[in-house]
């Protein structure tokens, strides 16, 4: 479904990422939009090792040195050539603005899609040799900086949940997924920007997912979706949640808890 309102993808990135190395969150520094210089330059995420001896297993930051930078496109946009060198210079200054060693830095492009475009340039015009050693995860080969490039929607589902439904494709199943593991982890207060762009990435199948497990009212409460998409005068959402919860069986008093609407507005949901 088109969409016509602007989606907050880059700060659902920057969660995602967090959730993914969450094993490392204690010696790993986030730096979201990290700005290079006085001037609009600014990095999608730049993740510090804290230790310099950390080695990380996960298949994401398999390559990861002390600096790494990450460029991020939404699923309706896709890593260019002009991206790579831009990126590519922005590690180049941000090695000559900290005074840190190029080879300390690593560079991660993810996007929803095969980087066919990237991938071709890496290897008949720079010369680079590519590998897909994990599915989804491209590493680069050949020069001094490692890079990598990820399909987020190869990636797997157990190994990666976050990234992979960083998406505008989801299926009710997968939404469930999301949330259960939400849910079941108490991270509702940790990811409200990712929340706010599958459910409106997803407005349909995220209706349909509705009431598919109990947690769900509590997590959507939690978050504040139902208030924030009140703010933004998109009642007929919240009514929609609402007789969507009717038809589920839910109580009057959850469906108030979860969407904010009057009690009398929802008793007048339910059939006479």
């Amino acid at each position: 479904m088109k969409q016509t309102t602007h989606i907050a993808w880059h700060p659902a990135f920057i969660e995602a990422i967090q959730l993914e190395l969450e094993a490392y969150q204690d010696a790993l520094e986030f730096y979201p939009e990290f700005q290079l210089s006085t001037e609009p330059l600014k990095i999608d995420c730049v993740v510090i090792k804290k230790a310099k001896g950390l080695v990380i297993t996960k298949n994401i930051a398999a390559i990861f040195r002390e600096v790494n930078l990450l460029e991020y496109k939404s699923p309706d946009d896709y890593i260019s050539i002009a991206d790579f060198y831009k990126v590519y210079g922005y590690a180049c200054l941000y090695a000559s603005l900290e005074r840190v060693p190029i080879t300390s830095l690593t560079v991660t492009f993810v996007e929803s899609h095969y980087p066919r475009e990237l991938l071709t340039h890496f290897q008949e015009v720079r010369g680079y040799k590519v590998e897909e050693n994990m599915p989804g995860i491209y590493t680069v080969i050949g020069d001094i900086l490692p890079i990598q490039a990820i399909d987020s929607r190869r990636l797997s589902a157990d190994e990666n949940l976050w990234l992979k439904e960083l998406d505008n494709r989801l299926e009710p199943f997968e939404i469930q997924r999301v949330m259960l593991e939400i849910y079941s982890l108490g991270k509702t207060a940790r990811v409200k920007a990712y929340l706010d762009a599958i459910s409106r990435a997803n407005r349909d199948k995220f209706m349909e997912a509705l009431g598919m497990t109990e947690a769900f009212e509590e997590i959507l409460e939690e978050a504040g979706l139902v208030a924030k998409w009140e703010a933004r005068g998109e009642k007929r959402t919240a009514l929609a949640i609402a007789q969507n919860m009717v038809n589920l069986g839910y109580s009057v008093e959850a469906i108030v808890s979860a969407t904010s609407l009057d009690h009398e507005k929802v008793e007048g949901l339910y059939p006479k």
